[in-house]
């Protein structure tokens, strides 16, 4: 109402008759009366008592306590004083660091650290290809890439073992957990 009243520059009475709105319901201020008052400080009560119960279980406690509420008034008054259930915070894993993590042993030089691991993509055909890309953390380097439909700790080795061969070997190998890297073959 107020824009269309600063826009077109309408009084109250040529805007509220534009917009098809009663005058009166555009003056009115609602009163809050004792009993909401009453009604609204016992429902604050309840939600800190149990702050896990929401409108629904506040509005029963208060039926049993004996006050002459619906439901729907309940919730308009609960939303209207924001109280809220309060959501359970997901756990989340502990931000640890493993030894061999890349904030404890940044890369120094080149051949210091290597990192390797896998990047799985799909031929038209719907066939599945396998990435093993092996990566110099200094130089930010390709050491390898091994593209095969499937590879496990074997075709790994053989890999590492190819780079290695090329290029010396690195001080440290850095990668996640998957099957392939954590094998007994690959570690030793």
């Amino acid at each position: 109402m107020a824009f269309v009243r600063e826009e077109h520059s309408y009084s109250q009475r040529r805007a509220c008759e534009v917009m098809g709105v009663a005058r009166s319901t555009l003056r009115y201020e609602r009163r809050a009366n004792d009993e909401e008052r009453r009604l609204v400080a016992r429902m604050k009560e309840l939600s800190v008592l149990h702050p896990r119960f929401g409108y629904r279980r506040v509005h029963a406690l208060l039926r049993r306590g004996g006050w002459r509420a619906n439901r729907k008034r309940v919730q308009r008054l609960w939303r209207a004083e924001g109280l809220k259930v309060h959501q359970n915070r997901s756990q989340q894993r502990a931000q640890g660091h493993s030894g061999n993590s890349c904030v404890l042993r940044r890369a120094e030089h080149p051949n210091h650290v290597w990192t390797y691991d896998f990047v799985a993509d799909q031929t038209e055909d719907g066939r599945m290809l396998r990435f093993l890309g092996i990566v110099d953390e200094f130089t930010r380097e390709s050491v390898a890439l091994e593209v095969e439909r499937s590879m496990g700790a074997k075709e790994v080795i053989g890999v590492l073992a190819s780079a290695i061969q090329q290029r010396g070997a690195p001080q440290l190998l850095r990668s996640d957990n998957g099957p392939e890297f954590i094998a007994h073959a690959v570690q030793k």
